[in-house]
C-alpha cells in the first residue's frame, strides 16, 4: 500500500510538471503576450505556406493562381464552420477553467468531435452533390472544370482539420497555447515538401500540377492532426482533463456547444460565402483581376496573423476573467488586447504603403499586374489597421458568451457589404479598387456595432455568467 501511496504521488508530481495546476489568467500584458505570441507563430507558418503554394501554382501559368482562390475560398468556408465551433468551445472551456470546473473540460471536447465529424461527412456530400452546380452556373468552363477536379480532391482533408481545430481550442482554452507549434510546424513543413514534389513532380514524386497541391494540403492536414495529437497526449493532457474517460454522446453537453457556436457558424459562413460571391463576380473581369484578388487575399491573411492571434486571446481571456467573477476587468484587458494588435499592425501598414510596388513584384512584374495591384494593395492596407481594432472588439463579443449578438453583427455587416460589392462591381463595372474599398465598410461597421455593445455593459448578465 505504501509502495502504491508512493507511486501514485510520483504520477502526481509528474502531472504537476507537465500541466499548470492553476489555468486562471492575469490581465497584463505579459499575460497577453504569452498567449498571442505562440498563437500568432502557429497562424504565421500556414498563412506563408499559403504564399509558398501560389508562388508554386503561379509557375504552371496565368490562372492557377486565380482558379486556388476561388477553390480556396469554398473550401474556407467549411473551414469556418470548424472555426466557429472551434471558437465558442475555445470561450465555454476557457470558461470552465477559469470557474476551477475541469473535470466538464473533456466531455466538452468529446462532444465537440461527434459534432464536426457530422459536419465533414456533410461537407463532402455537398461538394460532390451541389458543387458542380454552382460552378457550373457562375464561372467560365475551363475554371470550372479546373476547380471541381481540386475540390473533389481537397474536401477530404476536412475531417483531419476539424479535428485540428478542436484540439486547438483545448490548447488555447487551457492557457497552453505554446503547444500549437509544433503541430503548425509538422503541417507546414510537409506541405511545401509535398507541394514541391507534386506539383512538378519532383523528389521521386508523380507530376500532378494543379490537382497536386490538393493532394499535398490533404496529406499535410492529417500529419498536422496526428502531430498534434501526439503531442497532448505526451503532456498528460488526455489524463489531466479526462479527454477520453466518456465516449459516449452526451446531448446535454452537445447542446451546450450548439447554443455558443451556432451563431459563430453561421456568422463566419455568411462571411465567407459573401467573399465567395466578391470572387465569382472579380472573376467575371477576367484572370488578371481573379490574381491580384487572389494575391490580396493572401496578403490579408499573411499580414492579419498577429490580428487574429490577439483576437483569439481575447475571445478566451474575456471568457477565463468573467469565469473568475472579475467582470470590471473586461474593458481594461481589451484596451490593453487593441493598444498590442493596433500597434503590431502598424509596423506592416508602413511598408505596405512605403513599398507597395516592390512587394507586389515579387509575384507579378508586368506593368499591367503592377498597375491594376498597387491600389488595391493600399486600400487592403488600411483595412488591415481597421481589422486590427474591429476584429478584438468582435472576438471580445464572443468572450463574454453572446453569440447571438456576434450573427446579428456579421448579418447586418454582410448585408451592407454584399449591397455595395454587387452595386460597384456588378451594376457599374468599376475597377477591382473599388470592390476591394468593401472591406473599409466591412472592418468599420463591425467595430462600430461591436464596440457600442461592449461599452454599453450589456453583456455583464446572468446569461453570459452562466455559459
Amino acid at each position: 500500500m505504501a509502495i502504491k501511496r508512493r507511486f501514485a504521488s510520483k504520477n502526481k508530481k509528474a502531472d504537476t510538471r507537465l500541466m499548470p495546476q492553476d489555468l486562471k489568467l492575469d490581465t497584463s500584458y505579459k499575460q497577453i503576450l504569452q498567449m498571442a505570441l505562440p498563437i500568432s507563430f502557429a497562424i504565421l507558418v500556414p498563412q506563408f505556406n499559403f504564399l509558398i503554394n501560389s508562388v508554386f501554382l503561379s509557375q504552371l501559368g496565368e490562372g492557377y493562381i486565380g482558379v486556388s482562390g476561388i477553390t480556396g475560398v469554398y473550401y474556407l468556408i467549411f473551414s469556418v464552420i470548424g472555426f466557429g465551433l472551434n471558437n465558442g468551445l475555445q470561450a465555454l472551456i476557457s470558461r470552465r477553467a477559469g470557474q476551477d470546473r475541469l473535470n466538464e473540460i473533456g466531455s466538452l471536447f468529446m462532444q465537440s468531435i461527434y459534432i464536426t465529424m457530422f459536419i465533414a461527412l456533410m461537407g463532402i456530400f455537398a461538394t460532390y452533390t451541389l458543387a458542380p452546380y454552382i460552378f457550373e452556373s457562375f464561372t467560365d468552363p475551363i475554371l470550372e472544370e479546373k476547380a471541381m477536379g481540386f475540390l473533389y480532391i481537397r474536401i477530404w482533408g476536412l475531417p483531419f482539420l476539424y479535428l485540428y481545430q478542436m484540439r486547438n481550442a483545448l490548447l488555447v482554452g487551457t492557457n497552453q497555447s505554446k503547444l500549437l507549434i509544433w503541430g503548425t510546424l509538422a503541417e507546414t513543413l510537409s506541405n511545401v515538401v509535398l507541394d514541391y514534389g507534386l506539383i512538378f513532380g519532383n523528389l521521386g514524386m508523380p507530376a500532378l500540377g494543379f490537382n497536386g497541391a490538393a493532394y499535398a494540403s490533404v496529406c499535410a492536414e492529417f500529419i498536422g492532426m496526428a502531430v498534434v495529437f501526439a503531442v497532448i497526449s505526451g503532456k498528460g493532457m488526455s489524463k489531466k482533463f479526462g479527454l477520453f474517460n466518456s465516449i459516449r454522446f452526451n446531448w446535454v453537453t452537445t447542446k451546450t456547444i450548439l447554443i455558443q457556436s451556432s451563431p459563430l457558424v453561421l456568422q463566419y459562413a455568411i462571411s465567407i460565402i459573401s467573399w465567395e460571391f466578391f470572387f465569382i463576380l472579380v472573376s467575371h473581369d477576367g484572370p488578371l483581376a481573379l490574381d491580384i484578388s487572389q494575391l490580396m487575399r493572401l496578403i490579408f491573411g499573411f499580414c492579419g496573423m498577429f490580428i487574429w492571434a490577439f483576437a483569439a486571446t481575447a475571445n478566451t481571456m474575456v471568457s477565463n476573467v468573467i469565469g473568475q467573477g472579475m467582470p470590471e476587468k473586461v474593458m481594461p484587458l481589451i484596451k490593453r488586447i487593441i493598444i498590442l494588435s493596433a500597434g503590431s499592425s502598424l509596423v506592416i501598414f508602413i511598408p505596405l504603403q512605403l513599398f507597395t510596388t516592390d512587394i507586389l513584384s515579387l509575384f507579378n512584374s508586368s506593368d499591367a499586374f503592377l498597375q491594376l495591384g498597387t491600389p488595391v494593395l493600399r486600400i487592403v492596407a488600411v483595412a488591415i489597421m481597421l481589422m486590427s481594432v474591429s476584429t478584438i472588439c468582435l472576438n471580445a463579443v464572443t468572450g463574454t458568451g453572446n453569440t447571438r449578438t456576434n450573427l446579428t453583427i456579421e448579418v447586418i455587416t454582410i448585408v451592407l457589404y454584399c449591397i455595395y460589392i454587387y452595386t460597384v462591381m456588378h451594376v457599374y463595372n468599376l475597377p477591382i479598387t473599388w470592390g476591394w474599398g468593401s472591406e473599409w465598410i466591412y472592418w468599420s461597421s463591425i467595430l462600430l456595432m461591436s464596440l457600442t455593445y461592449l461599452i454599453s455593459g450589456k453583456w455583464n448578465n446572468a446569461r453570459s455568467r452562466s455559459v
